[in-house]
């Protein structure tokens, strides 16, 4: 037994004995990664002031940097101080042949940094940018990966607010472009250039909603630029918005209908009901009015005319019509209280006149010739019924408005009821022009 019991520590020992080894001999590659870095990116060994050689560690040749970027969202589109706000994460690629490392059998896939400040940086910047910020919500959001074979990627989320000059003549049936513009800022084609990355340079998140615009596509382009101190690298994505017109139609274009169709009623309204009919044109008038001033309000002061200007213009007009309509249909209607009074005045006149006449001539000759005036005025319509009968066409119809018209005795009426017809069909008519022209523009836009 004291055997076995031997034999039995002794290979307990050998096993601890072993394992302790193991572990002694384990390879630790968070400390190989410390040592990794400390080797590239020592004092003596690396200096971040130089940029990196070009491709096969050429010293003449620039260096090459891919762009990549990842739209995350895009919060607003204004249209007053032409600019756009867009959040998203920017990485840039590129090598540096003094970064490399022996990445033991696979082991180190790629080491990361989170100070920009310890290599080289590509000098780029956003031309059109107005204001900007990164993100430090809970850490910095900005990485640097070193991969084995000495390329780099640069990964950092920023939030923009960017200038875009907006063409507002289609205003709001118009589709506009904005620019994501990024250059160089000191060193020239001859040490850097950018290039858009081979496979989805650009990405977006896929639930990405605009308010009252929608993302139809973009567009990726180079730009470089020559100025007095030599040729800089650019690149640039154009983002084509189309204005949501549903919002629009809601808010602008069906309630300035109702208010000119409102303005007609007072075609309807009795002409001595004159509180009623300035009323109602005065405040159809105003709110108009305020309507377009709302309108202008947010849009920037521009030197040409809008498509919403000339919309807003034209009912502006039809609402002041009405309201002149009803001064018109006034003077007219004191005018023909005026001539009745004088019509009237002249006829009592005349038969008095005609009285005296016929009493005269009774007195002197005591005959009377009470057929004459009867077989006349017969006379005179069988002539005018037989004229009609050889009149031309045309001037049968034009016989025949004129005898509808003469249903309503007074101007004022006529003026009325030809304002009932008139006013619809011309607005009619300026609608179909309108949506037409401006339909029409907009698909030569989009082609």
């Amino acid at each position: 037994m004291s055997l076995y019991k031997s034999i039995f520590i002794m290979l307990t020992m050998c096993l601890i004995n072993s394992g302790w080894g193991a572990q002694q001999h384990k390879t630790n590659y968070r400390e190989k990664e410390k040592e990794v870095l400390d080797q590239i990116l020592g004092p003596g060994s690396y200096d971040a002031r130089i940029r990196p050689s070009g491709i096969n560690g050429t010293e003449n040749n620039p260096c090459n940097v891919h762009i990549n970027i990842f739209f995350r969202s895009i919060s607003k589109i204004e249209d007053y101080h032409m600019e756009y706000s867009v959040q998203f994460t920017f990485r840039e690629q590129w090598t540096d042949e003094r970064l490399k490392f022996n990445d033991y059998g696979g082991r180190l896939k790629y080491l990361t940094l989170t100070e920009a400040n310890r290599v080289w940086m590509p000098d780029l910047f956003f031309s059109n940018e107005k204001e900007g910020h990164f993100h430090n919500i809970i850490m910095p959001n900005v990485y640097i990966r070193i991969f084995p074979t000495g390329s780099v990627l640069y990964s950092i989320r920023i939030s923009l607010t960017l200038a875009c000059p907006m063409n507002l003549k289609l205003y709001p049936l118009d589709r506009q472009v904005c620019s994501l513009r990024m250059a160089s800022y000191g060193w020239t084609t001859d040490d850097l250039v950018f290039y858009w990355k081979e496979d989805d340079p650009v990405q977006v998140v896929r639930n990405l909603h605009l308010p009252r615009f929608t993302l139809e596509k973009f567009n990726t382009d180079y730009c470089n630029s020559k100025t007095n101190t030599g040729e800089y690298s650019c690149l640039k994505v154009d983002l084509i918005f189309k204005r949501e017109f549903s919002y629009y139609l809601i808010q602008i274009y069906i309630p300035c209908c109702m208010l000119v169709i409102v303005s007609w009623v007072s075609f309807w309204l009795d002409q001595a009901a004159v509180p009623a009919r300035v009323s109602l044109g005065v405040t159809t008038l105003l709110t108009m009015a305020t309507q377009t001033s709302g309108i202008n309000a947010s849009l920037p002061p521009v030197s040409y005319t809008k498509a919403i200007d000339v919309w807003t213009g034209v009912c502006l007009t039809f609402v002041f019509g009405a309201l002149l309509e009803f001064a018109l249909v006034n003077y007219a209607s004191r005018s023909d209280m005026y001539r009745d009074n004088m019509q009237k005045k002249r006829r009592e006149s005349e038969l008095e006149h005609a009285a005296a006449l016929e009493a005269a001539d009774q007195l002197e000759d005591g005959t009377t010739f009470p057929m004459v005036k009867p077989l006349v005025r017969d006379g005179l319509s069988k002539d005018k019924r037989r004229c009609e009968v050889h009149m031309p066409h045309q001037e049968r119809r034009s016989n025949c408005c004129r005898s509808w018209l003469s249903k309503f005795p007074t101007r004022s009426k006529r003026i009325d009821v030809i304002s009932r017809i008139t006013f619809p069909l011309v607005f009619a008519l300026f609608n179909v022009t309108y949506w037409s022209t401006y339909l029409f523009r907009q698909d030569q836009d989009n082609e």
